[in-house]
């Protein structure tokens, strides 16, 4: 009787070993930049949930960076030119076409067509330029969000934890 106490007593140490050390990962703080933190060490859980919690504010510090913080960007002016381009492009044309002799109405048309076109091409470069501001707004962002993994994983390598 003794034996079966004592195998069944060693039946669960052992599987209470077993539930310790096969335990699912903690999602902590650094899960939520993308980065996999495994304790090296045999931390428990809240201990890593700790150093985690540290370590993030720690980074947050170093880098000035907060990849928590919402940030809206600015809404782009909408430029409602309407008619405006066509109605200097006529004018004009009609005043060249006038003052040269020719049919104004005529000379008016060529103009709205020109004024038309210019305005296009004006709104085509206003948005070429804004995409290529845009594309350096996120360029800046991805630095800041890489040094601060960076600087987040040297805290968490340097306190016993697998960083990936």
């Amino acid at each position: 009787m003794r034996r079966i106490v004592m195998a069944g007593f060693a039946l669960l140490l052992a599987a209470n070993a077993m539930a310790e050390t096969s335990s699912a990962p903690v999602k902590g703080m650094a899960s939520t930049v993308g980065l996999y933190v495994y304790p090296k060490n045999h931390q428990t859980s809240t201990q890593q949930l700790t150093d985690e919690s540290q370590c993030y504010s720690n980074a947050k510090k170093q880098t000035g960076y907060d990849p928590n913080a919402t940030t809206t960007a600015a809404k782009p002016e909408d430029k409602k030119s309407g008619d405006k381009p066509v109605a200097k492009g006529a004018v004009r044309g009609a005043v060249v076409s006038g003052a040269t002799g020719g049919d104004p109405a005529a000379g008016a048309r060529r103009g709205a067509i020109l004024g038309s076109i210019k305005e296009k091409r004006q709104q085509k470069q206003q948005t070429e330029q804004e995409q290529k501001q845009a594309d350096a707004t996120k360029t800046a962002s991805q630095q800041s969000l890489d040094n601060f993994k960076r600087s987040l994983s040297a805290c968490l390598d340097s306190r016993g934890y697998s960083v990936k």
